[in-house]
């Protein structure tokens, strides 16, 4: 398994990983607490870790969602509490669910060891939301805890790299998530307005634009040898099944 293949098979099981924090029941109940709707914390807690931006800067840092539905998000949650104090509050329900979550895995430590290694390996240049999080200090020093971070971190590297090598294919945003999977729907999720680009001439550059992704992204999985790459794959596969459950 190249590095790029690790990059390319370690995306799903991300997803489906930071899925599972992201729409659980408690961390959703829990979110309520802070008095912010679901967007505004949907935007403040991924991009709190910035500190005490313009949403314009924010705009530009998360790429996919529409400048006006981040101006919205964020200055809802600025009127109630600073948004890096929603991030530092997701941070701890991160380790928290971390901790209930992850902490029985038969394989944690592995999984920590090998995750840390791809992590510090990230160039973040060009990569604003990353290199935030990553500097961000992790309130708890338990295994599952440090785990969740880890896999968050890696998949706000993806995320962050999906942008990159859209703006170089010459995509737009919009016109990548229109060629994308979700399409129009995708669209209208992250605020995008009509009329909307057609998917066809556009999908064999959203295309390339993955494989560039692979490749950028694989720079850091580059950090494992081929059997380490293979391990952490499996490892990830084998946490979202165990979560799946």
């Amino acid at each position: 398994m190249t590095p790029e293949q690790a990059a390319a098979n370690a995306r799903p099981g991300l997803a489906s990983l930071v899925g599972a924090f992201a729409e659980s029941p408690q961390t959703l109940r829990r979110a309520r607490v802070l008095g912010l709707s679901g967007w505004a914390y949907h935007v403040s807690a991924r991009a709190g870790a910035l500190g005490d931006v313009r949403p314009e800067t924010v705009a530009a840092a998360i790429g996919f969602i529409a400048s006006e539905a981040v101006t919205d998000g964020w200055e809802g949650a600025a009127k109630i509490t600073p948004p890096v104090e929603v991030a530092s509050w997701h941070l701890r329900e991160m380790c928290r669910w971390g901790v209930e979550q992850l902490g029985g895995f038969p394989r944690l430590s592995r999984l920590l060891e090998l995750s840390k290694r791809v992590v510090s390996a990230v160039d973040a240049a060009a990569l604003p939301l990353f290199a935030a999080w990553r500097a961000m200090p992790v309130p708890e020093s338990e295994p599952g805890a440090q785990a969740a971070f880890m896999l968050h971190l890696l998949h706000e590297h993806r995320l962050g790299i999906h942008v990159v090598a859209v703006r170089a294919s010459g995509l737009t945003p919009l016109e990548a998530i229109i060629a994308g999977p979700e399409g129009e729907t995708g669209a209208v999720a992250f605020g995008w307005q009509p009329p909307y680009p057609q998917a066809g001439p556009i999908m064999r550059r959203l295309m390339w634009a993955e494989s560039v992704a692979d490749s950028l992204a694989g720079q850091a999985y580059a950090a494992l040898d081929r059997a380490e790459r293979i391990e952490l794959i499996g490892l990830l596969q084998s946490l979202s099944h165990r979560l799946a459950r």
